[in-house]
């Protein structure tokens, strides 16, 4: 693309007057995928694991890295949940029927469910590194958070989080290495020289989202009450700022709509074993795919959660450079739930979470499949639009400065 001299100076002077501007553009593909690539070392992070702690561990480095030093961990102890009678359906999601999971709003649906066969995974490496399975009963684990510290008001903050855990034998690249990298980038551009905010900002890696959204349970149990209180009194800090709001991520990349007849090599469906046709994913990340912006209607504060959803949206609107945003209002099943009724809180993710994830519309969702290989750049770039998303409305919220 030719940029001319003109063009230069107008982009200059609008970064000059926005700041907001100059801090979307240090958002870059290539440094987003890394991220997630980095993160996809430690095979499926499954909590309770060494490749759980170890990625952890990196995840932590990383953020020191970046100049987000007062990294801190939570720790809290988690039983295993109640093994279910494997004879019991599933129950249904969203309205779905039993052992589906899912709306049944657009009808045609793909398999889904959680890989649990490690010889579904033809890459031996990966095999050998996702052996490890969860011990059984109570143990240790850990989140791990860092803080941008706001200048006038420290005592006030928003939550900026995503899981770093995935299940499935694959790499959990998009379930939620895609997440877990946005939320990093983040924390990496807001600690920048230079940089200010009036509010704080928490920018949080949660672990055991998959057993049942645990650490981020966890994290509202032990931190709640300590909201808003100086210590030591006097001295200008907050360890647990009062919460202004929460904002998750949560399967960033892989749009490609709804499930579509797999056809054989003359062009007829294929069909199961009940005869009927059988659907996949298409390959290709389709036109509409957008950003999809929920809050829970049900919630305590959802009128102040619809306001931040709708706030999101406007920032994507303005800032988001590939991608539109979809407001929904059916936020389910993912580490934002334990904070609805505390504070107004949003998840963004890649589909609807009833309606068209438990639909079938990702083929990689806890399978081996989910692989940093299975997606394409323009897959990349649904994540990295969410990522201009969130820090554009973030930086809005928090009174964020770039000092030249």
């Amino acid at each position: 693309m030719l940029i001319t001299t003109t063009g230069l100076a107008q982009a200059q002077t609008a970064e000059a007057a926005d700041p907001v501007v100059t801090l979307v553009h240090h958002l870059d593909l290539e440094r987003y995928k890394a991220t997630i690539k980095g993160l996809t070392q430690f095979g499926d992070r499954r909590q309770g694991t060494a490749r759980n702690r170890a990625a952890l561990d990196w995840i932590e480095t990383q953020l020191k890295s970046y100049g987000c030093t007062n990294t801190e961990r939570l720790q809290y102890q988690f039983t295993e949940p109640a093994k279910r009678n494997p004879a019991a359906p599933r129950a249904p999601l969203a309205g779905g029927p039993a052992g589906q999971g899912g709306s049944t709003l657009f009808g045609k649906r793909a398999p889904i469910g959680v890989n649990t066969d490690p010889l579904a995974q033809p890459d031996e490496r990966l095999r050998k590194l996702n052996e490890e399975p969860t011990p059984e009963g109570t143990g240790l684990r850990e989140n791990v958070y860092c803080t941008k510290v706001g200048t006038t008001r420290p005592d006030e903050m928003y939550i900026v989080g995503a899981h770093m855990d995935g299940i499935g034998w694959g790499e959990a690249a998009n379930d939620n290495g895609s997440g877990t990298a946005l939320v990093m980038e983040l924390a990496r551009i807001f600690s920048l020289p230079g940089v200010t905010t009036e509010r704080s900002i928490r920018f949080v890696l949660w672990n055991n989202e998959e057993t049942g959204l645990n650490g981020a349970s966890a994290y509202v149990e032990q931190r709640k009450g300590l909201q808003g209180i100086e210590s030591p009194k006097g001295s200008g800090k907050y360890p647990e700022p009062r919460w202004l709001g929460m904002i998750q991520h949560d399967m960033m990349m892989f749009d490609h709509g709804m499930p579509v007849a797999k056809l054989d090599a003359n062009g007829k469906p294929v069909l199961d074993a009940k005869g009927q046709p059988f659907y996949v994913a298409p390959k290709e990340q389709r036109a509409e795919a957008d950003v999809n912006i929920e809050y829970q209607s049900t919630a305590k504060f959802a009128d102040g959660a619809a306001k931040l959803a709708w706030h999101f949206r406007a920032a994507n609107d303005k800032y988001a450079t590939n991608y539109p945003a979809a407001v929904g209002f059916h936020m389910t099943n993912t580490d934002s739930t334990p904070f609805m009724d505390e504070v107004p809180a949003i998840s963004l993710r890649e589909n609807e979470r009833g309606q068209q994830i438990g639909a079938g519309w990702n083929p990689h969702w806890h399978q081996p499949t989910d692989l940093f290989s299975s997606y394409t750049d323009k897959d990349f770039l649904l994540g990295l639009n969410a990522a201009q998303t969130t820090l554009a409305a973030v930086a809005q919220l928090t009174g964020a400065r770039v000092k030249p």
